[in-house]
């Protein structure tokens, strides 16, 4: 499993509260491209409280889509848009399988 930021610090009631007010675990998607290569990769999961904007914690990886990812033809314009559109709509929700992992845990 990929490292989880925003948890430092936490007990596991903690977490469990949270997630009972409407926290969530995200990742963020990011792509670039390299001549006429295109790559599509995801971030570490982080952990989005129920009062807090994932909107700040994705601003890394918008940017460096936006920079890097359109360069590839036709796969970097693509990737580069579906990395936006899922970024500015609040990342990729991966909370039910972040605690599925954890209970096997």
């Amino acid at each position: 499993m990929s490292r989880i930021n925003g948890l430092e610090e936490m007990i596991v009631e903690q977490v469990n509260k949270e997630i009972a007010n409407g926290a969530k675990f995200v990742t963020f998607i990011y792509c670039f491209s390299l001549i006429i290569l295109s790559f599509k990769r995801s971030s570490d999961i982080y952990f989005i409280k129920a009062n807090e904007s994932s909107l700040l914690k994705s601003l890394p990886f918008i940017f460096i889509s936006l920079f890097f990812g359109w360069w590839g033809i036709p796969w970097g314009i693509i990737y580069t848009i579906q990395c936006l559109f899922t970024n500015l709509r609040g990342g990729k929700d991966m909370t039910a399988q972040v605690i599925s992992a954890l209970r096997q845990t």
